[in-house]
Formats: C-alpha cells, sequence, structure tokens
C-alpha cells in the first residue's frame, strides 16, 4: 500500500493567546519546562486518541466543533526528526471520543461516537504493511469517554458512556482475539476519567458522574485476576494543597513518575500535577505554557512526553509541546 507522505518543519509560528485560569496564576514555585515542537499537520481538533509504537507516537480520529466534522485520518510523529507523516485512515466511520491502545507492534483503536451514535467496533493497526484490519467488537456496550491502556500484552478497557455512566471494565486477548469481562473499577462511575501505566500497574482516576468530579484514585493489578485486581489509593483531593480533580484530562508517564494534565475544573485548566507511586503522593509541576484546553491526547517517545491538540470553547489546536519534568522553566522556549 502506497503511504502518503507530507512533511513539516516549523520555523517561527504566530503567537496565540493564552486563556488563564485561576489555578494557573502562581507558577514561580513550580520545576518543568515546556518547549513548543513542529505543530500536528492534521487538521485541528479535539477528542482524537494516540498510541505509540517503537519511537513512533499515532495521532487521529477526533473532532472538530468549527466546521461540525469527525476524522478518522491517522498521523505518524517522529521524535527525532520533528515531524508528522500521514498514514492509513482508520476505516468504519470517523469518530471522536475513541480510546486507543498498542500492544508490541500493533496499535489498536475502537469505541467512539460518529454524530449519531455510540460505538462498539475495535481495529488494529500493522506499521509494518501501514494496514488496519478489524478485530472482535468490544465485549460491553457501545460507548463514548471510556479509558485503555495495555500491560503485559493485554489491552483493558472500561468506563464511559453509553446513556448512562459507566465503571465495567473488560480485557482484550491479541491471540484469542476475544474481549473477557472482569471486576469493574471500585468507587464510582465515572466518564471522562484519566490512565496511565507504571511498570505492571495501571493507574484510574479523576473523571465525572451526574456531573460531580470524582476523587478516588485506583491502582490496576492484572496478577490479582481473576479476583479484584483494584487497590484503591489515596484520595486525589486528600490534601488541601491537591487540585487534581477534574475530567476531559490527559495523562502520561516519565522517569517511574506518572502525569495528570489539563482538562476542566469548571473551567478549563493548565494545571499539571505529578504522582510519585512509592510514597502515593502528588507534586504540582509547571503548567502546560500553551493554551489552556481540554480533550488533548499525550504520549511518551524515549522517555520524553507531549500534548497535542484539544480544545476551549470554539478554538480547537493543533501545536505540540514537548513537557521536560526536571528542568527550570525557561521563558524564552
Amino acid at each position: 500500500m502506497k503511504i502518503s507522505s507530507w512533511y513539516v518543519f516549523i520555523g517561527l509560528i504566530g503567537a496565540i493567546t493564552v486563556v488563564s485560569c485561576g489555578d494557573d496564576d502562581d507558577e514561580d514555585d513550580f520545576i518543568g519546562n515546556w518547549v513548543e515542537r513542529s505543530d500536528f499537520e492534521g487538521f485541528r481538533r479535539s477528542s482524537a486518541v494516540s498510541f505509540t509504537i517503537d519511537n513512533f507516537a499515532y495521532v487521529g480520529t477526533g473532532f472538530n466543533g468549527d466546521e461540525d466534522e469527525y476524522y478518522q485520518d491517522f498521523w505518524r510523529y517522529s521524535v527525532s526528526q520533528n515531524f508528522w507523516q500521514q498514514m492509513a485512515p482508520l476505516p468504519g466511520v470517523a469518530r471522536s471520543a475513541a480510546v486507543a491502545f498498542s500492544i508490541g507492534s500493533t496499535g489498536y483503536v475502537g469505541l467512539g461516537y460518529d454524530g449519531d451514535v455510540e460505538l462498539k467496533d475495535f481495529y488494529k493497526y500493522d506499521p509494518a504493511t501501514n494496514s488496519w484490519s478489524q478485530i472482535a467488537d468490544f465485549g460491553g456496550s457501545a460507548r463514548r469517554n471510556a479509558i485503555a491502556f495495555a500491560i503485559e500484552g493485554k489491552g483493558y478497557v472500561g468506563t464511559g458512556d453509553d446513556g448512562n455512566t459507566l465503571k465495567d471494565f473488560y480485557e482484550y486477548d491479541p491471540q484469542s482475539d476475544s474481549w473477557t469481562q472482569i471486576p469493574s473499577i471500585g468507587g464510582s462511575k465515572r466518564e471522562n476519567a484519566a490512565a496511565f501505566v507504571l511498570g505492571n500497574y495501571a493507574y484510574v482516576g479523576t473523571g465525572s458522574d451526574n456531573g460531580r468530579a470524582e476523587t478516588d484514585f485506583w491502582r490496576f493489578d492484572p496478577s490479582l485476576l481473576p479476583d479484584f485486581p483494584w487497590v484503591e489509593l489515596t484520595d486525589i483531593d486528600d490534601d488541601d494543597d491537591y487540585e487534581i480533580t477534574r475530567e476531559n484530562a490527559v495523562a502520561f508517564t516519565a522517569n517511574g513518575l506518572g502525569y495528570i494534565c489539563t482538562g476542566t475544573r469548571g473551567s478549563e485548566t493548565r494545571t499539571i500535577w505529578e504522582y510519585d507511586p512509592s510514597t502515593d503522593s502528588w507534586l504540582e509541576k509547571t503548567p502546560l505554557e500553551g493554551p489552556t484546553r481540554r480533550d488533548a491526547v499525550a504520549f511518551t517517545l524515549s522517555g520524553r512526553p507531549f500534548v497535542t491538540t484539544g480544545r476551549i470553547g470554539s478554538s480547537y489546536f493543533d501545536d505540540i509541546w514537548e513537557f521536560e519534568p526536571f528542568e527550570e522553566e525557561d521563558e524564552d522556549d
């Protein structure tokens, strides 16, 4: 299959107005630096998905409210060369609010919303042939705003919204191309939550149910299956100084630490919090230096985390920012 390639090398870019929120004001004491990289080359969008394979990130699907358009295109980002290349589009229908994960050299994308109905179809991507193939439909109900991650060769998908807020979870086995329901996450139902993986554990938190921000935080341990695999950790509002509760955020990892960034806390926020699993504690870092946003995507390549796309109000973004967790903020970047 022929690959359509567009390459972009960005020099100077136009200034973008940064919208500030009340919890973004005092940045002087925070550690962490943000550096803008080569803009995402597809259309501006929110509620896209991303997964990583080897030294590349893949970003696709999503929605652009300015044109009321849903997307199924996919783009590959090279961290070493700082450019984007268009890849084969996702089959099926264009969608937003889907989920994605990768297992080995294969990417997986499914669920979401096409503007009319929630979806449950799933597809796998082979980067060697730049091609997609359909796999077994998701084992639960069709839904949007779910979360997904992969650990030790299995994929896990759960929570979300199928007309009601959900807390169920399913395991995907690529060897048998089958889904198995596993114990639901403890605590509250939720949609628009965030998840990240550190070692052999996944960590799940944030999101909302019935208009209420959820404060519980959970560790998922697949070695405990088929028994209850969820361990409740310290609530993310346990300390008066914590301002982590939110929805529509992104999550990523770097250097054995987890991060939750952006999203909405009544209004959009740029704040980012770092989680240390050894102490079950959080530390606030330098807020995103790009525009405030929600419904973005994040990924980590070669230990380097990135945040891209998203929206605030009717403004949709295609910028991409690299986060340097332990650097002092450089206002010249």
